[in-house]
């Protein structure tokens, strides 16, 4: 389950930042706690710093879990080298371990239907090797969405993704899954 937050949240920040800064944060907040208040007060106000420990632990298992950028790279060389029918298989195969139910569609805008949860995601990737993806392939995914009243998209690209496609994306909540996200999707 995928909490919704806003994306400039305190929490939502530290998600994107590394580990450390929550738990630097978080020792700062107790120590403070323990100079400023009385002391049979001061473990109270240190409790307050705990949801900032446990940001702090999980975005330190996602960085553990996460590829190198060695390996970053070397996957995506290697996608970048597969024709269509080997990188679909291994797209597919990726969010089948996932845990998502996948079909694959002969629909223009959307090449992949996956469901999870009872949520359905349309996942577009044929043009994944575009040097630049515009607005056009979002624009036809989002109206794909609204189609078949599909829950969230998702569009698959190794190239860049203009700024008013990015901008397109964030206002009709589309995902784009590039570089890092790209490689930490296709883990073998």
């Amino acid at each position: 389950m995928k909490i919704k937050m806003a994306p400039n949240s305190l929490f939502a920040v530290l998600l994107r930042s590394p580990w450390w800064v929550s738990i630097g944060i978080a020792v700062v907040f107790a120590a403070a706690s323990r100079a400023l208040l009385p002391d049979q007060y001061w473990i109270f106000g240190a409790l307050g710093a705990f949801p900032l420990f446990v940001v702090g632990v999980v975005r330190a298992v996602q960085q553990w879990k996460a590829p190198s950028e060695a390996q970053t790279e070397a996957t995506l060389a290697t996608v970048r080298g597969m024709a269509w029918r080997d990188f679909a298989a291994q797209l597919e195969a990726a969010l089948t371990r996932d845990g998502y139910a996948v079909t694959r569609l002969n629909t223009g805008a959307a090449d992949f239907s996956a469901i999870k949860a009872g949520r359905t995601t349309l996942v577009a990737a044929k043009r994944w090797k575009a040097a630049t993806q515009g607005m056009d392939a979002l624009q036809e995914l989002h109206a794909a969405r609204q189609a078949q009243d599909a829950s969230a998209c998702m569009l698959v690209a190794l190239g860049e993704v203009s700024d008013n496609a990015r901008r397109f994306a964030a206002a009709q909540n589309l995902q784009l899954v590039q570089g890092a996200e790209l490689a930490r999707l296709l883990k073998t």
